[in-house]
């Protein structure tokens, strides 16, 4: 597989060859729960799950029953879920001590025959420097790409869901890719432990092993054998991309795509804090002449927001600090969002929260990724994506029909003061954001959360 040489020369970004009747893209929560219950019971070969965490809710049960169902229906399944090593053992935020879902997940073995394993993957010595942020799951020769993780919100089990992007693509080439990365980077790999099973190790233990494994994970890469005579730099392809730690091949990636633009870049979003290659190649795309449009979630959409009237948690101050990022943003580029070449959406839907990724260039080029685009995405977690080259725009109605879908429930936004600005906030909200700005922590803010 060949990376583009350089910005102004994007046709050495080669994949795997795609047919278009075998890609396929849902709009909701709910439909892709469905899915993906039915892609787990007709499972005949493998289930690979790839997800920040499988949470101890109605929605996360679902899922796990319906592996053990399939496991008992055929023994010989061969099933992996991969979840982020400390998310698993510790509590919601702000909720009380526990074991976390880890302890779920042993009980839940012990009082079944058949085995179901479920593999913690520790990225970094400590959650707070870099996660499990891979995302894609396969099914036989499925692959189902989401940024979505696996709970009630994200599966819309119950009132609420969390909106995200979800892709189907039936490609064995593709989903053999993605087994052979995780059986070989990861699974392979002695920092890695089961969490169903008793007697799990401590992190301190394995402290030597987390940080050769996250040195090696630097190196990895998708290795998807596709002989020259099958690609063509004019058909439908899909190029599997991963990368953890700073100047990584995704990285490169996202920011060659950003310079290669001609006409336009649309760009989602849940968190504004880009980092400062992103907004450099949004700035000089900008006096290139590109039209930009950035989808993101309002702050009351953001899944850290809690009410003014419930009790304030530092962790809520997250959305009024990627507001402030945004209004800033938008005050530097009024120019450009008055003359329209510039347009920010702000997504709101009720009660709902926003979970969206991703990358449309030039119609030609669509990145599904799980990275937010932020300065920890960049640094610390380990991410991946599916870039996808669609020459002939033999997807282009799919694409649009998702924007179509996105965009239904946002408000663009027309000049920076529609804002609100640090005063207007909550009181809790606003003396801490004032006293992290005094201290320069805003700074560190951005960085790791």
């Amino acid at each position: 597989m060949r990376l583009l040489k350089s910005a102004s020369d994007f046709t050495y970004l080669t994949g795997i060859p795609l047919q278009a009747e075998s890609v396929r893209t849902l709009h909701t929560a709910a439909e892709y729960r469905s899915e993906l219950l039915a892609k787990i019971a007709s499972a005949k070969h493998r289930i690979y799950l790839c997800s920040l965490y499988l949470q101890d809710d109605e929605a996360g049960a679902e899922i796990l029953q319906a592996l053990y169902a399939a496991k008992a229906a055929r023994p010989a399944l061969d099933i992996a879920v991969l979840i982020d090593w400390h998310r698993a053992q510790r509590g919601l935020i702000g909720a009380g001590k526990s074991g976390g879902n880890a302890a779920w997940y042993q009980a839940i073995s012990k009082a079944n025959h058949y085995a179901v394993a479920l593999y913690g993957i520790p990225v970094q010595t400590r959650e707070l420097f870099g996660v499990l942020h891979l995302k894609g799951f396969v099914i036989d020769d499925e692959v189902i790409y989401s940024g979505a993780s696996l709970n009630n919100v994200y599966l819309h089990k119950q009132d609420k869901y969390r909106h995200d992007r979800y892709l189907l693509i039936h490609n064995k080439a593709l989903a053999n890719c993605m087994v052979q990365f995780i059986r070989e980077h990861l699974l392979s790999s002695a920092a890695v432990h089961r969490l169903d099973v008793p007697e799990i190790p401590a992190t301190r233990s394995i402290r030597r092993e987390i940080k050769q494994f996250r040195e090696k994970l630097k190196r990895a890469r998708y290795d998807c054998h596709v002989p020259d005579a099958e690609i063509s730099p004019h058909q439908l392809s899909v190029t599997p991309l991963v990368g953890v730690g700073k100047n990584n091949p995704l990285n490169k990636v996202i920011c060659q795509l950003l310079a290669a633009s001609k006409k336009q870049i649309i760009i989602c979003t849940p968190y504004f804090n880009f980092p400062l290659a992103v907004t450099r190649e949004i700035n000089r795309a900008l006096k290139r002449g590109v039209h930009i449009s950035i989808i993101v979630g309002d702050k009351t959409a953001n899944d850290f927001f809690i009410p003014p009237e419930q009790p304030f948690k530092v962790i809520a101050a997250l959305p009024y600090l990627y507001e402030v990022n945004l209004r800033r943003f938008a005050k530097a580029h009024q120019a450009e969002i008055a003359s329209q070449q510039l347009q920010l959406h702000l997504w709101k839907d009720a009660d709902n929260s926003f979970h969206l990724k991703g990358l449309w260039i030039d119609q030609h080029y669509a990145l599904m990724t799980g990275n937010n685009l932020n300065p920890r995405a960049f640094r610390l977690d380990l991410e991946n994506a599916l870039l996808i080259h669609d020459p002939q725009l033999q997807l282009l109605a799919q694409r649009q029909q998702e924007l179509h879908c996105i965009m239904e429930n946002t408000r663009q936004v027309r000049h920076y003061r529609e804002l609100e600005k640090l005063a207007d906030y909550p009181d809790p909200v606003r003396k801490l954001l004032s006293r992290l700005s005094r201290t320069r922590l805003d700074r560190l803010a951005y960085r790791v959360l």
